[in-house]
């Protein structure tokens, strides 16, 4: 299994280098070379089976020129040993053909704990193969960023940078960040939004000769292997239901819904893959409009989503392009330049064929956590609500309608209380929290400030 790149200028690599790198050294991102494929008598198997085991199957496709068997087995059930769900990815009904699955039973209680916790057993395996220390720089929105350090802080010979936009995320989120105590944790609180923290680690991307001499890499889902331990919860929903679902997918930078496709180009049958955004709704406009275009980024009770320019729509772009990197190339420096990104028709053809979109204001954010309460007696977090709030927009659905649970309630308890009148519950995994002391640095968007700042960490 080869890696190539969107922009078609980097030669192809193994898995170890892509997950090592994260963005290709063209400036583009890393999909498979040609998609493995599942059959459908593979996938019907997966139904019952432990969820350890699909992962272990799926992942294999893409690792074996870097990992072996037992190297894969091992990392993946070190990465969930520590969820709270023998499940991992449980699938709950809420009625009418509708289900939530539910992706927020990890260490920090997010869906990206399911790929991170995966990234970081193989980061460090590949770093003891190969050598050598990595820094990981990450910009997000709320979540990458707790489970990223929960992944990798502590391990030998990784420094993990991580931004996050100051005052734009849930004090839950903020406190999961800047409580780590592991000296290789260092967080920064940068004065704007998510696009701002997300285009300076893409500029520090591009200076080649600085990323080179620090051994910079990503764990935002710009890194394929990010994309790839995502897409097995679709994979194993869809062999547990028997039958071919829509997938609604709360969306901020495309990666998690990216994962629906890539699932679907391995042999999933997937009904459909809806597109649900907040304000943020630049990917319901692109979709509905056939303009992709960024605007302000809008404060919302789904933090999380408040992202205005979605990097792994650049995938999507490329397989809805027939795979033409000097189109690809082209789209993206135009959009780099203008901000905006008119869709040929046959790529908007080719996108609408496989995706729908809708957008969801706080109102229907918080109706949405209501109606659900009511219904079930559950209690969903607001970029859940922003699912349910799209899913119910589709009418009654004639064939299951799945909706991706991203967080738990407990790390958004305003949006929670203005919906229902009352906080969630506090697990376990969220006690005291507010008692640990807090290490962060609040900086400029400026990366060149940025880049000093790593500078001195790493010659601390």
């Amino acid at each position: 299994m080869k890696f190539i790149s969107t922009r078609g200028s980097a030669p192809p690599t193994s898995f170890s280098n892509v997950l090592l790198a994260g963005l290709a050294p063209d400036g583009g991102l890393y999909l498979p070379q040609s998609w493995p494929q599942l059959g459908a008598s593979q996938i019907a198997s997966f139904k019952g089976a432990r969820y350890q085991d699909v992962a272990f199957h799926i992942l294999s496709s893409f690792t074996r020129d870097s990992f072996s068997d037992a190297e894969l087995r091992a990392a993946v059930a070190s990465a969930y040993a520590d969820f709270d769900a023998p499940e991992i990815a449980p699938l709950s009904e809420i009625g009418e053909g509708r289900y939530l699955l539910e992706l927020f039973h990890g260490p920090t209680l997010a869906f990206k704990d399911i790929a991170l916790q995966v990234l970081g057993q193989l980061f460090s395996r590949a770093l003891a193969k190969r050598g050598g220390r990595a820094t990981i720089v990450a910009a997000t929105s709320g979540d990458t960023g707790s489970a990223a350090i929960a992944a990798l802080g502590g391990l030998p010979n990784i420094e993990v940078f991580v931004m996050h936009p100051r005052g734009r995320v849930s004090d839950v989120q903020r406190l999961q960040m800047t409580t780590s105590a592991h000296a290789n944790v260092h967080n920064i609180a940068l004065e704007g939004s998510f696009d701002d923290a997300q285009g300076i680690v893409k500029s520090l991307f591009a200076d080649t000769q600085f990323a080179a001499e620090v051994s910079m890499t990503a764990v935002n889902s710009i890194n394929f292997a990010r994309i790839a331990a995502q897409c097995v919860y679709y994979f194993t929903a869809t062999a547990q239901l028997g039958t071919p679902a829509t997938f609604v997918v709360p969306t901020g930078n495309f990666g998690d819904i990216f994962a629906g496709e890539a699932a679907s180009r391995m042999g999933l049958d997937v009904a459909r893959l809806v597109i649900a955004t907040n304000a943020n709704d630049i990917m319901a406009r692109a979709l509905n409009d056939g303009i992709y275009a960024s605007g302000a980024s809008h404060a919302t009770l789904s933090p999380s989503m408040d992202i205005q320019v979605a990097s792994n729509f650049e995938r999507a772009l490329f397989e809805a392009s027939g795979r033409d990197a000097d189109w690809t190339t082209a789209a993206m420096s135009d959009f780099a330049r203008t901000r905006k990104l008119e869709l040929p028709a046959t790529v908007l053809a080719a996108l609408r064929e496989r995706y729908s979109a809708c957008a969801s204001d706080d109102t229907q954010t918080r109706a949405a956590i209501a109606a659900v309460h009511k219904l079930t007696g559950r209690i969903i977090d607001p970029h859940t609500a922003v699912g349910v709030a799209a899913a119910m927009r589709i009418g009654k659905p004639h064939s299951p309608v799945v909706i991706l649970s991203t967080a738990h309630p407990a790390k958004f308890p305003q949006a929670v209380t203005e919906a229902i009148g009352a906080p969630p519950p506090e697990p376990k995994r969220l006690s005291g929290l507010k008692d640990l002391p807090e290490r962060l640095e609040i900086l400029a968007n400026d990366p060149a400030l940025i880049k000093r700042f790593i500078f001195s960490r790493l010659r601390a």
